[in-house]
């Protein structure tokens, strides 16, 4: 049962991707999304066997992968509380997505190679999950990568959807070599990759250093350092950002897929496995939690002030993994896996929602070209108040609430609780649930409430995310979408509502040892957890007053005077360009780092490659020789004459050899 959750997805990748021209689209469709169905059906069983029901962790070998001297490595899938959550996450909302697709991209020609993708790229963040060691999860971390290539650039039609490919690419690698750095290190220093024996290792590491450039280096530092640069890669965290918006210009499936289960949840799911490193370098953690503040307070800025529906929900999830991080560098890695489960649903379910808007609004992704819709889409517009409600992570302390209140709030707590840096991330995560408050019913306002502007000018030729669909022009009313579509709006729904005060108990409960076990390790001096039950009443209740207020401020701008909030964005104030343009980081990258880089390729291809290698090098030599046989060439010229003058010039010169040449001395 538990390699079938691995491989089923991978059977549909291999069927759909070699077979799909033979079996048919809607083959295609079934064959992937029925596995992938049958393995989140697993998936939960697993998780009830081995978390819940608290079984004994298990594993499994599939094959002896490298064996090379001293580097040995097999290929085994490891099932453990971590484990089986990410199985949860990952299946149950790509099943979904899967699902969701058939209506999405009903009139796509190219259905089973998209199909074929989504299956693969599900493999692979499977394989990154059950890995037993660093160099297999590096292999599902890159086939992530790859993956989410081939998806954010389907419509490669799209110039930019192709440089949005390349740049998730390329600004992966820089993040993936600081990973591949951090496993080269560990199997120098521990001489093993296997996480067990690593883990082992490590307390007896505590204190060793190494020599760099003349300066000494705290080893288990250095190597959870370049660990988490990996990780800040691949869940966008802030300086390594700046793909994740871009990647908006995939299909809306794929921004869900992206952005709820897979890839960008891998950063987080890597730090939580490598606790038992993480905990004895509190230089990395106070890093860690640095950055995830930073990115929690930044994101939310930007998404402020957006007006591409998938680009608000974007930098939510830039956001959100924020808190993630700057919990887990709080030490509390169960909090930080709380809401990367909770998160999953309802981020899932405002971006299908919003892929569900789009497709009312016949490709139309700007907010400011929406309005009023409501009633059009009642019930696409039920779940995603569902989504919004949970993403702010509204409830009543000591009372309940949605998904996000229990594990956000519980964030927040602990990184007070904390103290430190942790104190930092506190004042950041408030202030980002107060700006996560105010743009995500912005977003709700906008499209939904309001003047119907569609009425006035709407035009499919602003389309992005264009999927195939005739082009109704001003005719075009918005509908609802098909079934295929809504039944995975509700499923995710019940998660966004029940899945916080579910599973709370099991995740950060007074009794989630239980629940964790080996899984997680935690350093007895690090109880930030624990001690948030004993933080002041005022801690408890400020994300809720910080939410309500967000909600009353979008409300005024954008329910009972949008002519203000229109004003003021026609103004184009400083502080408003600098938000709205992400903090120019993109501009500032340009300057330093792409047109330098450019500039170094170019004079290396002219200079390096052309004049050098090409004059001088192999193609040079080539050349010349091509020169010199050519003139010789010419000396054929099938006159005998030629060639008996030739002779006679021949003759003549070898006797004037011998006679003078040739002469004693």
């Amino acid at each position: 049962m538990l390699s079938a959750i691995v491989f089923l997805p991978l059977l549909g990748a291999v069927v759909a991707g070699f077979f799909g021209r033979l079996i048919g689209a809607r083959m295609a469709e079934i064959v992937t999304t029925g596995l992938l169905g049958a393995a989140a059906v697993l998936s939960w069983l697993a998780f009830i066997q081995i978390g819940l029901n608290e079984g004994e962790p298990q594993t499994v070998q599939v094959a002896e992968w490298i064996a090379s001297g001293l580097f040995n490595v097999g290929w085994t899938l490891r099932f453990d509380a971590l484990t089986v959550v990410m199985l949860v996450v990952v299946n149950t909302v790509s099943s979904l997505v899967h699902l969701y697709s058939i209506g999405y991209m009903a009139e796509d020609p190219h259905r089973p190679r998209f199909f074929a993708y989504l299956s693969l790229f599900t493999f692979a963040m499977l394989m990154l999950v059950t890995a037993d060691n660093f160099l297999q999860l590096f292999f599902g971390w890159e086939g992530v990568g790859l993956a989410s290539y081939l998806l954010i650039g389907f419509w490669y039609q799209k110039p930019s959807a192709n440089a949005a490919a390349i740049k998730a690419f390329v600004v992966n690698r820089v993040g993936d070599f600081g990973f591949a750095l951090g496993i080269v290190g560990i199997f120098a220093v521990y001489g093993t990759i296997s996480f067990d024996e690593v883990f082992a290792a490590t307390p007896a590491m505590v204190g060793r250093t190494f020599e760099f450039a003349g300066a000494q280096y705290d080893v288990v530092t250095t190597l959870t350092f370049l660990l988490f640069v990996g990780a800040m890669g691949k869940s966008a965290q802030f300086l390594l950002h700046t793909w994740l918006p871009d990647a908006m210009e995939g299909p809306t499936p794929v921004s869900a897929l992206i952005h709820a289960a897979t890839m960008v949840t891998a950063g987080v799911f890597l730090v939580c496995r490598c606790s038992p490193m993480f905990e004895y370098a509190p230089d990395t953690l106070a890093f860690v939690t640095i950055i995830g503040a930073i990115t929690a307070f930044f994101a939310a800025t930007v998404g402020m002030f957006q007006n591409d529906i998938k680009r608000v929900i974007a930098y939510s999830t830039c956001s959100q993994l924020g808190y993630m991080f700057f919990a887990a560098g709080v030490s509390a890695y169960q909090a930080a896996m709380f809401h990367l489960f909770t998160h999953a649903f309802f981020k899932a379910l405002l971006f299908l929602g919003a892929g569900s808007v789009i497709h009312a609004m016949h490709h139309e992704q700007d907010m400011r070209k929406m309005g009023g819709i409501w009633k059009a889409i009642p019930f696409t517009y039920a779940m995603m108040t569902i989504g919004t409600i949970a993403l702010i992570g509204f409830g009543i302390p000591h009372v309940g609430g949605f998904a996000g209140f229990y594990s956000k709030d519980a964030i927040i707590e602990t990184a007070y609780a904390a103290g430190g840096v942790g104190t930092f991330a506190f004042i950041a995560g408030i202030a980002a649930a107060l700006m996560t408050s105010f743009y995500s019913w912005r977003l709700a306002f906008m499209t939904f409430h309001g003047e119907p502007k569609w009425k006035h000018g709407h035009d499919a030729h602003h389309a992005h995310d264009a999927h195939g669909h005739d082009d109704h022009g001003h005719a075009h009313e918005p509908h609802e979408s098909p079934l295929t579509m809504t039944i995975p709006l509700a499923l995710l729904a019940i998660g966004a509502i029940a899945s916080g005060f579910l599973f709370y108990p099991y995740f950060i409960g007074d009794d989630n040892h239980a629940f964790w076990r080996d899984a997680i390790f935690v350093a007895a001096n690090h109880h930030a957890l624990h001690d948030r039950h004993s933080v002041p009443e005022w801690v408890i209740w400020a994300p809720l007053v910080v939410t309500v207020l967000g909600f009353l401020i979008a409300a005024y701008y954008f329910l009972l005077r949008p002519e203000r909030a229109a004003a003021l964005a026609a103004r184009e104030g400083l502080l408003y360009n600098f938000l709205k343009n992400k903090w120019y980081f993109d501009e500032i990258y340009d300057v330093l780092i792409v047109r330098p880089a450019m500039w170094i390729g170019r004079k290396l291809w002219k200079l390096g490659d052309g004049w050098l290698i090409d004059g001088f090098g192999p193609d040079g030599v080539a050349a010349r020789v091509k020169d010199i046989a050519g003139r010789a060439v010419r000396l054929q010229t099938g006159f005998i004459y030629h060639y008996a003058f030739a002779m006679l010039i021949g003759v003549a010169a070898l006797l004037t050899w011998l006679m003078f040449g040739s002469a004693p001395k």
